[in-house]
């Protein structure tokens, strides 16, 4: 079976994590992270990582079905160079949303300002992402739809540190953690379902009940 790009970063990663545990030297792992990122194929990547701990091997497991994966088709949106990795915010704001690629690691502060950070459409360099957020004096806002995993670790000193969203995702879902902290300020992490699934799978608004 054919390989796809994100099943190509998560051996990348499995070798990444094996030569920081000590289990490859540097040598080995060049040698492997390039034949990954060359690999065609399952059996073109199974070799490299299974000698490894499992992460590794579960990373070739077939790849969940959108409908098992709440309608989203994970694995075409992990994967792909990041189209942004930071935002900043002094006296003003700043946005991320709709259609855009955070990095595997994203770093925002606004201070007398605010921001607002949307997952609900973005794509995911990689199946691991952090967030880290600082704020002070001022606010942001980070919205990630239902079937994404989220994790919420930040604080708050003379403010407030939100979180709504802790929780697993569906299947095949990138990992998404939110760091950071708030000073006099408020930093809020929410979920709200994609603009896609509020207007139905025919695209036409779904009829409000009540």
């Amino acid at each position: 079976m054919r390989a796809s790009d994100a099943e190509r970063e998560r051996v990348a990663e499995a070798l990444r994590e094996a030569v920081a545990e000590g289990r490859l030297d540097m040598e080995e792992f060049e040698e492997r992270l390039e034949a990954a990122y060359k690999a065609r194929t399952h059996g073109e990547l199974a070799p490299l990582v299974r000698d490894l701990p499992t992460p590794g091997a579960r990373s070739l497991a077939p790849s969940p079905s959108p409908e098992a994966s709440g309608g989203v088709d994970w694995p075409s949106r992990i994967g792909g160079e990041a189209t942004s990795r930071g935002a900043f915010a002094f006296w003003g704001g700043f946005g991320r949303k709709g259609t855009w690629t955070i990095g595997r690691k994203f770093t925002a502060f606004a201070m007398w300002g605010g921001g607002d950070i949307d997952l609900r459409e973005a794509r995911f360099e990689s199946a691991e992402t952090v967030i880290r957020c600082f704020t002070i004096m001022g606010g942001m806002g980070v919205t990630v739809p239902p079937e994404l995993t989220v994790r919420v670790r930040g604080f708050g000193l003379m403010g407030g540190f939100g979180d709504k969203a802790t929780g697993e995702g569906t299947p095949g879902s990138p990992r998404v953690t939110v760091t950071g902290f708030a000073l006099m300020g408020g930093i809020g992490v929410e979920r709200k379902q994609r603009k896609a699934a509020k207007r139905g799978l025919g695209g036409a608004p779904r009829k409000e009940l009540g």
